[in-house]
């Protein structure tokens, strides 16, 4: 039994980016009855008990076997526990999810892990996959619910599974013509104006000679970005004020913060990439429970100079986004997506700012607390031999609490480097939060 992936899907595969959630728990957790959540979650969601197959020219999910699919891992362990979870990468292969549970020694304190293959999920369907596999667990040590998924979840009993629908096939039917307009209009605009990239602080390793190993590949390390309910308030109330989102006034933190890393204080030209959410935007809508990546992409480039008021820049960024999506242009995006290996200046940007807005985190059992919760995207590959690369930033509000999760490879950027970064980016953030009156005119934006 298996399922074709489209070819946006497929974009994926080579990638080996995973989305990793994380909860910090305080209390008793039942190990027995967080196995049988998990169980419940991947039978209710056959593509995080599938592997990635070749299939002629693209590639397939295969069902695991029942005793190859994944189960709930638990050990023993500190504080050492995530950073080892972040650098474990989903074996090539094997299956799209997995999960852990680590508990301290005195069993009172438990990190949980939960980590999915991006090319079955996106980040609003992990955070509602965690949520729900939590659901489940309070509702077995509650004692009023069972570990059984709904019965239509997994197709006919003995059948094919229900396949959620990839999302390229969602899309409303459009003229091939202007399509393949939307894409040379796309290929033109990128090489008229090349974005720059963030230098890499780590000097770039040398090839390795005859007979000698290649240099390591470094860790993945996060630098994080917190802001307590009252400034996170604060910030929404700047955005409502001035009548733009959140998500552009973290844009231009993040650009204003790369522009000091180039040279010079003229304008340089530097693009944002910003996820766009598709699961409202086809027909029907799909909801965030559905296992899909449903996500594209918005390019914009900007001149940018170490002066450049970071207000009007955020206007700018909020008016083309939304004058992006207004063109349905989103759609066409995810059409031209397969053309991005030949084109990757089509999604080549200085920062890539993510943003799954305000998102509830997991309701738990009375005795079990939740003192953190996050979302981090981390994948197999990272390219120090190039010496300079894009800055990813997950926003992501939890309950109402924003955080910004950096993550980097210590082949690259080093923690002392992306901390400075992030120490800038949340001065300029305080200082929107500390705004009043309307933002300025927007700045000069292709």
């Amino acid at each position: 039994m298996h399922r074709a992936l489209c070819p946006v899907e497929t974009l994926y595969v080579g990638q080996r980016s995973r989305a990793v959630l994380s909860c910090a728990l305080r209390g008793r957790v039942d190990v027995g009855a967080l196995s049988a959540a998990f169980d419940a979650v991947t039978q209710a969601h056959p593509t995080l008990r599938t592997r990635i197959v070749p299939d002629g020219p693209g590639f397939v999910l295969r069902l695991l076997t029942e005793e190859e699919r994944p189960r709930l891992i638990t050990r023993t362990g500190g504080e050492e526990a995530y950073a080892a979870e972040l650098n474990t990468p989903l074996p090539v292969g094997g299956p799209l999810s997995r999960a852990v549970l680590v508990s301290a020694p005195e069993g009172d304190r438990h990190l949980f892990v939960l980590v999915v293959d991006h090319t079955v999920t996106d980040g609003h369907s992990s955070i509602a996959l965690h949520n729900a596999l939590w659901d489940r667990y309070r509702a077995l040590v509650e004692g009023h619910g069972d570990a059984r998924p709904p019965a239509a979840a997994d197709g006919v009993p003995g059948g094919e599974p229900r396949w959620p629908e990839p999302i390229s096939r969602l899309l409303p039917a459009a003229d091939p013509a202007a399509t393949a307009a939307y894409l040379e209009r796309r290929v033109e605009e990128a090489r008229r104006h090349p974005v720059e990239l963030v230098p890499y602080d780590v000097p770039r390793p040398a090839a390795p000679g005859a007979g000698q190993a290649a240099a390591p590949a470094g860790d993945i390390e996060v630098r994080r970005l917190t802001l307590d309910e009252e400034r996170t308030a604060l910030l929404r109330h700047t955005a409502r004020r001035a009548g733009v989102s959140v998500h552009s006034l973290v844009a231009a933190a993040l650009l204003t913060t790369a522009r000091r890393r180039l040279e010079g204080d003229g304008p340089r030209t530097l693009g944002c990439l910003s996820p766009v959410d598709l699961r409202s935007r086809v027909s029907p809508p799909v909801p965030a429970a559905v296992m899909v990546p449903a996500v594209t992409t918005h390019l914009q480039t900007l001149d940018v100079a170490t002066d450049t008021d970071p207000a009007a820049l955020a206007r700018t960024v909020h008016t083309r986004l939304g004058d992006f999506i207004a063109r349905a242009d989103h759609h066409h995006e995810m059409r031209i997506t397969p053309e991005i290996p030949r084109n990757p200046a089509l999604q080549l940007a200085t920062v890539i700012a993510t943003n799954m807005g305000v998102v509830p985190g997991p309701r738990l059992p009375a005795g079990l607390e939740a003192t953190d919760v996050r979302l981090v995207p981390a994948r197999e590959h990272y390219f120090p031999q190039a010496g300079r690369s894009p800055v990813m930033a997950c926003v992501v509000s939890f309950d109402g609490r924003l955080a910004i999760e950096f993550p980097h490879s210590t082949a690259c950027f080093s923690p002392s480097f992306m901390r400075a970064f992030r120490d800038d980016v949340r001065t300029g953030l305080l200082a929107f939060a500390d705004a009043s009156g309307p933002l300025p005119a927007p700045a000069h934006a292709r």
